[in-house]
């Protein structure tokens, strides 16, 4: 009995294609990985600069103790020119020094501004950023409106009177 074989052809050129075809979806699936971590791990990087950023401010507002109220309505979006580092400064002039300092380092975050409120207990200390890079303005903290930053909230408490 003769054994008589067949003849395939193409076969090996549809497997080529299927195999180029699950090899590029895996691929596709890394790359969208890879952008993926490289903007959460921006979105990480601005939120640790945003918590430093607010404690620096809170440090020198516990550094300015006699003008902690003072403190309260600084807003980035305004102009502040002052610089005690070659002068001696008052404490309201280190308040407005502050402030100007603190502007610089907002530049740091994209969007970045400040703004210290009050509360019943002390101060708030407000970071906020564009986290999601697009262009948001909204200075409210809500996390639910996507016209608002990315807001990261420092509370200073209010310092207790010393007796003489």
């Amino acid at each position: 009995m003769l054994i008589k074989n067949k003849i395939q052809r193409g076969v090996t050129l549809i497997e080529a294609m299927i195999a180029l075809l699950v090899i590029s979806v895996g691929l596709l699936g890394i790359a969208s990985l890879q952008i993926t971590a490289v903007s959460q791990n921006t979105s990480a990087l601005n939120h640790n600069k945003a918590v430093w950023i607010a404690y620096t401010m809170s440090d020198r507002i516990r550094a300015n103790l006699p003008a902690f109220a003072a403190y309260d309505g600084i807003n980035t979006t305004g102009v502040y020119l002052q610089d005690c580092e070659g002068t001696e400064c008052t404490n309201a002039q280190m308040v407005t020094a502050d402030a100007a300092d603190w502007q610089t380092m907002l530049n740091d975050l994209p969007g970045g501004q400040g703004i210290i409120g009050s509360n019943a207990d002390g101060l708030l200390v407000n970071v906020m950023w564009d986290d999601t890079g697009t262009g948001v303005t909204g200075t409210n903290c809500d996390p639910a409106d996507t016209n608002d930053l990315t807001c990261y909230t420092l509370a200073v408490a209010q310092p207790l009177a010393v007796g003489p």
